[in-house]
């Protein structure tokens, strides 16, 4: 038994050690970096997830709105499908009730092709994706998702290929952004999350985060919560080459009370370091990729005003929004329930002052990377944060409950389609 155990200890090494040294072979151009030119616009994308719509805006300085792009234009034929199918209806009715807390969820994620063409959207009530076209404002493609909910998204280092989890089917869809065809798909834990891609390209991370939507949240019980890891596969032939279980590795570092739901995640600029958010916690875990174990915890301050009833968190999050600055210095955090957000010195793991927010939901990295952008889901605003003092630059007003942020780009030129 003690041979059979230290041969399995042996192959887990390896098997760390290969996606590792893909992992650090060197940082990838960002998706459709290689087509920006001249006739592209860097932007920031925000998206509105009870509006359904997605403000475009500099990706720079004042942040300025540029356009808006109404991302559920066939509202009312999808509107009808769900009205008349009965089980479609009872889970559209269900994410409303729960996971957007009395709302329609129309937007979650968004990227935009290599060309600025297009903006491609998922869209977690109508349970798709869509590409939009960003001149007419007309649907180019779109592709249901298994199951009956929609979720965060990634897009390729080239910019090519998108990959979205669908949440209820506990699977991710890995789908060409130019045509919306399926090029492969694999099979995660329960309600898979957050999705990276490696920066070369060879490896996508998903992360899956079990039911958020129960009201079983006191500690004890967060075993109730579902099958949670994080599943690492070849970004060509979508086969699981690794699998990761946080529930051993935190206990191993003596954190028996953290949830292992790895939400929101950013890795070094070597990548041989992964940042994390879990569920219920208010702070940072670091993860040493070859070694395969938790190396550091950050706890951050409570807000003064944060409600000690864990079923009060939204969706379980208590922190959700994680980016890095460009050099791998410091680390931006949303502070989702403690209302403020902070950059955080990656060496020490020191934090800087406490900027006020309202329901930070996401963060990210501005145009020129000397700032984090959040996005501020319950006052409607973008905010942008020094990496460098940590002090806030600019607020934004933007659509109702913004959520994710990402860079992108537009024609230049571009002020909003056609038809708006």
């Amino acid at each position: 038994m003690a041979a059979t155990r230290v041969r399995t200890r042996r192959a887990l090494a390896a098997m760390a050690a290969l996606v590792t040294a893909a992992l650090v072979a060197g940082p990838a151009p960002a998706a459709g970096a290689e087509a920006a030119g001249p006739d592209l616009r860097e932007v920031l994308f925000v998206g509105n997830n009870w509006d359904g719509t997605a403000d475009v805006l500099a990706s720079t300085g004042d942040l300025v709105r540029i356009g808006r792009i109404d991302v559920i234009p066939d509202k009312e034929e999808r509107l009808r499908e769900i009205y008349l199918n009965p089980v479609k209806l009872t889970f559209f009715l269900g994410v409303r009730n729960t996971a957007g807390e009395g709302h329609d969820q129309f937007v979650d994620d968004m990227y935009t092709t290599p060309d600025g063409s297009a903006v491609v959207v998922s869209r977690p009530s109508f349970a798709d994706v869509v590409s939009i076209d960003v001149r007419s404002g007309r649907i180019n493609w779109r592709f249901p998702v298994a199951g009956y909910r929609a979720d965060h998204m990634a897009v390729s280092p080239d910019g090519r290929q998108v990959a979205v989890s669908a949440s209820t089917a506990n699977t991710v869809h890995v789908l060409d952004i130019a045509t919306g065809r399926q090029a492969g798909s694999f099979t995660t834990g329960d309600k898979p999350h957050e999705n990276t891609f490696s920066r070369d390209g060879r490896f996508l991370w998903n992360s899956s985060i079990g039911d958020v939507t129960s009201a079983l949240d006191a500690p004890w019980l967060d075993w109730t919560k579902g099958d949670r890891k994080i599943t690492v596969v070849d970004a060509k032939t979508f086969r699981t080459v690794r699998v990761i279980d946080m529930r051993e590795r935190l206990d191993a570092f003596g954190r028996h009370d953290l949830s292992d739901a790895v939400r929101p995640m950013s890795f070094s600029p070597d990548e041989s370091k992964l940042y994390f958010q879990v569920s219920f916690f208010n702070g940072v875990v670091e993860y040493d990729v070859a070694a395969d174990r938790i190396t550091r915890i950050k706890e951050l301050p409570a807000g003064p005003a944060t409600s000690t009833d864990r079923t009060t968190w939204v969706n379980d999050s208590r922190h959700h929004g994680l980016s890095m600055s460009p050099d791998g210095t410091k680390l931006c955090v949303a502070g989702t329930m403690d209302d403020y957000a902070t950059v955080v010195d990656r060496s020490t793991l020191a934090q800087g002052p406490l900027v006020a927010a309202d329901k930070p939901y996401w963060a990210t990295v501005d145009g020129d990377g000397t700032a984090c952008v959040i996005s501020e889901s319950g006052a409607d605003r973008v905010t942008a944060i020094d990496f460098a003092t940590g002090a806030k630059r600019v607020s934004v007003p933007v659509g109702d409950h913004p959520q994710r942020v990402r860079l992108g780009h537009v024609p230049a030129g571009w002020t909003g389609p056609a038809s708006s």
